[in-house]
């Protein structure tokens, strides 16, 4: 799978969760001190994210950083 694709299909996942918590794109950018727009470039997947900046994204949907990769390949 390319590149792209694969940060596509993390971002999607990454919305999931952030919808599933009940949380806007502006809430979740507030509670880590981001603007909205850089959680929805993430979202989109035009963005290849560090591994600091999913730290904060956790952070901010609660859920540890291992969650978030058993979720995002666990569902293909």
């Amino acid at each position: 799978m390319d590149k792209e694709l694969q940060l596509q299909k993390f971002g999607k996942k990454i919305k999931e969760i952030r919808e599933s918590k009940g949380l806007t794109q502006a809430q979740l950018a507030h509670k880590i001190d981001k603007d909205r727009e850089s959680i929805a470039r993430l979202e989109r997947g035009a963005v290849n994210p560090t591994y600091l900046y999913l730290l904060e994204i956790c952070g901010g949907l609660e859920i540890t950083i291992e969650e978030l990769m058993k979720l995002t390949t666990t569902d293909n």
